[in-house]
């Protein structure tokens, strides 16, 4: 059989690809968006004015009212150039790692598990740039799907062609350089959880497309760079050491995968994913609702929180290509239900903390009254609404709210 020239091949590929996002792009709508649901949404943006959302929405418009006048954000701000020696590749060091005292020059740095190295969080470093892109571009877009005013739109498009595609100014789809260690490695597979919220990114490069402010040209790259950096995940070295982590970094690794691969319209990767999630449920959680993992931490709570969140994630991704993790119980008894019920004294107060956290645990306590709101909205559970619920009735978000 007569081989097609692989320079054809591409080509057709290509021109196949960018088809196929231009039907996908004129299919989405409200109720498409890959990690929200849209019909709530549309429901809170028609009852702004109400005395339970109205406070919430003036507050995303006071933060996205100081976005706009906020600069824009790029991995070449940074001082520090990465051992690549090129500063489009992102970087950052451990944050509980600190100059040893005991050596002239602190090297090796040590651990401080749960104590933040204020060094570790300066402008030498894209944490803190990334950080506030990804936080400006999220406030930006929900300002603009909620009140429908275009310049909110046009300041998120520019912070996403800043950091992603401007070939000046635009980050490498790499983490090869993440939660670098002073004096014992360049970066680490650890550091990829820094990006567990990019699925922010994705939300807004969603709605910014079905309100057609961006340009075909403009998701296509997008994707091309989410796709690359998917690659990358699946791929290197880093990537894999973290896909096989036991703790929250591997929960909030899947969170990445799974999402990228449904904002790619990988459907069938997505199920893959979910299901191999099940496995990750019998490990991290026993019989009893306990993570033995994040509760091994100096802070137990906080960390026990963002596993659950990941994986309530994981769970709502679920339910858009049919994978139910919500109900799922492993063969030991884990389930994401039996963490919750664990948690939940806790929340309501019933019982006190009686686990490591070296700090004040009050706002981890609200973190985690919040997440149940977030559960309860997701999947209808009106006890774990009542836990999160404000007394006065106002919503605390706009997005994650009870009826």
């Amino acid at each position: 059989m007569r081989k097609t020239p692989k320079i054809i091949f591409l080509g057709f590929v290509l021109v196949w690809s960018m088809a196929n996002s231009q039907i996908s792009l004129s299919k989405r709508d409200e109720n498409n968006l890959s990690l929200l649901n849209g019909t709530s949404l549309l429901k809170t943006k028609e009852n702004l004015n109400t005395p339970k959302f109205n406070k919430t929405y003036n507050e995303l418009l006071e933060s996205a009212n100081k976005a706009l006048k906020e600069g824009v954000f790029s991995v070449m701000q940074k001082t520090q150039t990465p051992h690549s020696g090129t500063k489009h590749d992102y970087i950052s060091l451990g944050p509980y790692w600190w100059p040893d005292p005991t050596k002239p020059d602190g090297l090796p740095w040590i651990r401080k598990d749960g104590e933040v190295n204020p060094l570790t969080r300066k402008g030498n470093t894209d944490f803190e740039t990334k950080r506030q892109m990804i936080h400006n571009t999220n406030v930006l877009s929900m300002a603009y799907f909620f009140s429908g005013k275009i310049q909110y739109a046009n300041k998120a498009l520019e912070l996403l062609k800043v950091w992603f595609l401007n070939k000046e100014t635009k980050m490498n789809p790499n983490l090869n350089f993440a939660q670098a260690i002073p004096g014992k490695n360049k970066g680490r597979g650890i550091g990829i959880i820094e990006f567990s919220n990019i699925t922010d990114v994705i939300t807004a490069i969603e709605i910014l497309e079905m309100n057609k402010v961006m340009e075909v040209k403009t998701s296509q790259e997008l994707r091309q760079w989410f796709s690359d950096y998917l690659h990358w995940l699946q791929t290197s070295e880093n990537g894999i050491f973290e896909k096989k982590t036991k703790n929250n970094h591997g929960t909030h690794y899947d969170v990445q995968v799974a999402s990228i691969l449904l904002f790619l319209d990988r459907k069938e990767e997505v199920r893959e994913v979910l299901e191999s999630v099940k496995k990750r449920i019998a490990k991290q959680i026993s019989s009893d609702g306990k993570q033995p993992h994040e509760l091994a931490r100096t802070k137990a709570l906080s960390y026990s929180t963002m596993n659950l969140r990941g994986f309530t994630e994981l769970a709502f991704i679920g339910t858009k290509v049919g994978v139910d993790l919500w109900n799922y119980r492993a063969e030991n008894g884990a389930s994401i239900i039996n963490a919750y019920e664990f948690l939940k004294p806790y929340a309501k107060g019933f019982k006190t903390w009686d686990y490591k956290q070296i700090h004040d645990p009050k706002g981890s306590i609200k973190k985690l009254k919040d997440l149940f709101t977030v559960a309860g909205s997701l999947f209808n559970i009106r006890e774990y609404c009542e836990i999160g619920k404000d007394k006065n009735g106002v919503a605390s978000s706009l997005i994650y709210y009870c009826n």
